[in-house]
């Protein structure tokens, strides 16, 4: 990838310093034989305009500034102008300023898409500042037993419940059983006290081409958005089904931020030594599902009934979580690799795999 930004930049940077030509000709600063039609003093300022934006446009794209894009599309605009006013002398242009445009156009909706969950950020965290409730052994006492093990075992006797979550993910994700895996870098925020989440993740579904996703549960309403190259709408899921399905997320997710066990909207009703039902009731709906322990006290798997999208419409299916690894992040434990699958008739389809990298906690 390093080397397509390489051969990008270097396209913009040389194809700016060819503008400089009809620069120099026009004020006749140089015998430029390359071009036999006469520029204009006039035209020679675009053409040296034009070869500033390139080259700016370049060097803020070699340093993954965000914005080079606004420079070089003003810079491509000016530059097939002049192309068409030198037809015969610069068509060839027209070939460099079709890649960067095409560039130009990924770079917009990846702006654009960044804008979008920039904007929600801002509304999603709404933290009442104030004396922080400490988990202890007489708050959760009426949790089932196994429930309180999970607790102790990860870490969080004795700590201050946990308001906002930030982590990091890397993983593989298909979209049919028979599909192929694709590489997928996600973050993710929580909020515990208002119950939600974002979840913004890139996919790459092939060489140079990437799915921009975000999945977002917030006042009890979900919302799925993915956006091929962030631009070109490929899901755009709400209503109940999706609120459902993002709630059941939202509560399975706790394995990361176990505090979140003693909250209000959250009941607990025992099944047996090694598994508990927890029923989460928020925004004028109620969801279950049961987690399942290990001997030791992880959180093992999850499983609940979801609705799963087909083209004839959503049916409830069995979804199942499987954590396969457990360690220490920001001194609490927690899985750090999980496996998400579909339970259907047809057989089971393992869709997601993913892996915990940073988490952090109360930064908002």
């Amino acid at each position: 990838m390093n080397t397509m930004r390489f051969l990008f930049a270097f396209i913009l940077l040389v194809h700016g310093l060819i503008h400089l030509l009809g620069f120099l000709k026009a004020f006749q600063l140089a015998d430029i034989s390359q071009l036999t039609q006469p520029v204009s003093r006039a035209s020679g300022v675009f053409w040296l305009l034009a070869a500033l934006l390139f080259v700016v446009s370049a060097a803020l794209f070699l340093f993954h500034k965000d914005v080079w894009w606004m420079f070089a599309a003003p810079a491509v605009v000016i530059s097939q102008i002049l192309v068409f006013m030198q037809w015969h002398d610069a068509k060839f242009g027209t070939i460099a300023n079709i890649i960067a445009l095409s560039v130009i156009v990924i770079a917009f909706g990846d702006w654009q898409f960044k804008n979008l969950i920039n904007s929600e950020l801002k509304s999603f965290f709404t933290i009442k500042k104030g004396e922080k409730t400490l988990v202890n052994k007489e708050n959760t006492a009426s949790l089932p037993p196994v429930v309180q093990q999970w607790l102790e075992r990860s870490n969080m006797l004795g700590k201050p419940m946990i308001r906002t979550v930030h982590l990091q993910q890397t993983g593989l994700m298909r979209t049919t059983p028979e599909g192929k895996w694709m590489p997928v870098t996600a973050e993710q925020y929580f909020n515990a006290n208002q119950p939600g989440f974002i979840w913004i993740a890139d996919v790459q579904a092939a060489p140079m081409i990437h799915l921009a996703g975000r999945d977002r549960y917030q006042d009890g309403k979900g919302h799925m958005l993915i956006k091929l190259l962030s631009l070109f709408p490929v899901a755009d899921a709400k209503g109940m089904e999706t609120d459902q399905g993002s709630m059941l997320r939202y509560l399975a997710e706790i394995i990361w931020f176990p505090s979140a066990a003693l909250s209000q909207y959250i009941t607990w009703e025992e099944i047996d030594a090694h598994s508990a039902k927890a029923t989460m009731t928020y925004g004028g709906m109620t969801a279950s599902g049961i987690f399942r322990f290990t001997n030791d006290g992880d959180m093992q798997s999850f499983d609940a009934d979801r609705y799963y999208d087909r083209k004839g419409g959503a049916t409830l299916e069995k979804w199942h979580i499987e954590n396969t690894k457990f360690e220490e992040r920001s001194d609490i434990r927690m899985p750090v690799a999980s496996e998400v699958s579909w339970k259907l008739k047809t057989g089971d389809f393992t869709w997601y795999k993913l892996e915990i990298e940073d988490v952090s906690y109360d930064e908002q």
